[in-house]
């Protein structure tokens, strides 16, 4: 295995947002925390001393209850009894519930938080880090989550579905299990991906507890702690924050004021509504609305007085389910959390939420930008030595990197900038001239110059495109070789599933991975194997 690195701003496959916090930019100053160093993190660990004893407590029991059907390592056993200790904190990730952990960015993001808690134990020798995955088991979206990718053909769950995700059954999975079958061959590697599958998605119940022993599987070993948010316990942790939303429209008031700000210079990722929460119960999730002097179930006949919701949130705080904007703040309430690692649009709405935490006076985590990683073979890299293409250009869009080695490849110049700035200057004295003569006549001039310039631009698409053909060999091979690291001219983390790399490398992937990624190095990564 060697590693190559690009800085991230260089890909082009990253936003303003994510540019200008990698550099520093003080524009964002305001808009986070500590930045994600080893001196942003002794900052942070001093921010999130105060952590209520109280909370851990009720945090270590649930997770224990939610283990009690699952085996787990002696190092997450380990990690979830230290939780209970005022010198423990956690590095968490989130993500959908998506089938067989969906994209390959999946890995990648727990693989970060693995390696940041044992960086961090290297610097803070007297402090314990615990890696937390946060399942979305509350999600409604199940367009999003219920398929993946394997060799270009899309694996997926097909069923109604209404409600909170986690909680769906999962009896139909045989089926699911069949078409990936038909996909796969009879190695060994193959034959430990159908038999994972089947032990996640079979042998359990919900998509909750599916996803729990899957991710247990690949990453337990490590210490890894799967937390569910589904759970009446820490709801009720929750549940003053909960009370503050339904009376006084906090994150509302504060998120608004700071997208003002923040959309200045950046687009806004999420928007919040008057009440950031929804209302769940079995096969329902649904917003709450204020209206008439009455909180309203949307979409449904339930209503409540003031008082009603107040006595149902402290008789039932399951049944309140932070969205998009509070989800944030709950899992920074219930856990010693120092720093949360997402994607590029995971974090940027995290910067729409200081104020609103300031408000509610809850420490900011440091935010860190996942490790992102391009998987490529010895024989691909070498391709790519012998067409010329660096490992920046590679990231290019692919009807700019053909142009720009068809041009290089060319024996005649197609770059007609010379001649460009010729005509500009010849037009130039003409309009000397007709200011001197008739103003009229520079209309005229102008209107000429432009239609050379046209012609000129013309004259160069076309020889570009007759180079095109003449070097076709060579543009096919490049498409060919970045169709296969692009796969649909994306990103391969985003499209790929991991069982399309495991079925080659097997249990050496994750590994691999592990030994490769440098989460405070923030740079993408490109393996090669």
């Amino acid at each position: 295995m060697k590693l190559h690195h690009i800085p991230f701003q260089q890909t082009g496959y990253f936003s303003k947002l994510m540019n200008d916090y990698l550099d520093e930019n003080q524009e964002l100053a305001s808009f986070y925390g500590n930045f994600p160093n080893i001196e942003g993190f002794k900052n942070q660990i001093n921010l999130k001393n105060e952590f209520s004893l109280k909370t851990r407590k009720v945090l270590v029991e649930s997770l224990k209850n939610q283990y009690i059907s699952t085996e787990i390592s002696e190092k997450t056993q380990i990690n979830i009894e230290q939780l209970e200790v005022e010198n423990t904190f956690t590095v968490i990730t989130g993500h959908q519930l998506n089938i067989f952990t969906g994209p390959l960015y999946f890995l990648y993001k727990i693989a970060s938080t693995i390696n940041l808690t044992k960086q961090l134990a290297a610097e803070f020798p007297n402090k314990n880090f615990v890696p937390v995955y946060w399942m979305a088991t509350e999600d409604h979206d199940f367009e999003e989550i219920n398929y993946f990718n394997f060799k270009g053909k899309k694996i997926a769950w097909e069923r109604e579905s209404s409600g909170a995700v986690g909680r769906l059954k999962t009896t139909d999975f045989d089926k699911v299990l069949d078409v990936f079958k038909e996909e796969l061959g009879n190695s060994t590697n193959e034959k430990k991906l159908i038999e994972l599958f089947k032990n996640a998605y079979v042998a359990h119940e919900n998509l909750t507890d599916a996803t729990r022993y899957l991710v247990n599987e690949l990453f337990g070993e490590y210490g890894l702690v799967i937390i569910d948010g589904d759970d009446i316990a820490l709801k009720k942790e929750f549940s003053p924050i909960v009370k503050n939303e339904l009376l006084q429209h906090t994150s509302f008031k504060k998120v608004t004021e700071t997208n003002e700000q923040l959309s200045k210079n950046y687009k806004i990722q999420v928007n919040p509504r008057a009440l950031n929460l929804f209302y769940l119960k079995d096969n329902l999730r649904e917003r709450i609305v204020f209206e008439n002097n009455q909180f309203k179930i949307n979409n449904t006949t339930i209503s409540f007085s003031e008082t009603e919701i107040l006595g149902e949130l402290q008789t039932h705080p399951e049944r309140f389910s932070p969205n998009v904007i509070m989800r944030p703040l709950y899992q920074e309430r219930i856990l010693p959390n120092l720093c949360y690692i997402g994607g590029g649009g995971e974090i940027a709405y995290w910067f729409q939420l200081k104020a609103y935490f300031e408000a509610v006076k809850t420490p900011f985590p440091i935010l860190l930008l996942r490790n992102s990683v391009l998987l490529a073979s010895n024989k691909q890299l070498s391709k790519l030595n012998k067409l010329n293409i660096t490992l920046s250009e590679v990231f290019c869009k692919q009807e700019e990197l053909i142009t720009k080695k068809v041009k290089e490849l060319s024996e005649v110049s197609i770059d007609f900038t010379q001649q460009n700035n010729f005509l500009q200057e010849q037009f130039k004295h003409l309009k000397e001239v007709a200011a001197k003569t008739d103003v009229s006549f520079i209309g005229a001039v102008n209107a000429q110059e432009q239609k050379q310039l046209n012609g000129l631009a013309y004259l160069e698409k076309r020889l570009l495109k007759a180079q095109k053909r003449k070097l076709k060999d060579q543009v096919t091979r490049i498409k060919m070789l970045q169709d296969q690291l692009f796969p649909n001219q994306s990103l391969e983390e985003r499209t790929r599933n991991f069982s399309e790399v495991y079925a080659n490398l097997g249990n050496t992937l994750i590994p691999m991975l592990l030994d490769a990624l440098d989460p405070l190095k923030l740079e993408f990564t490109i393996i090669e194997y």
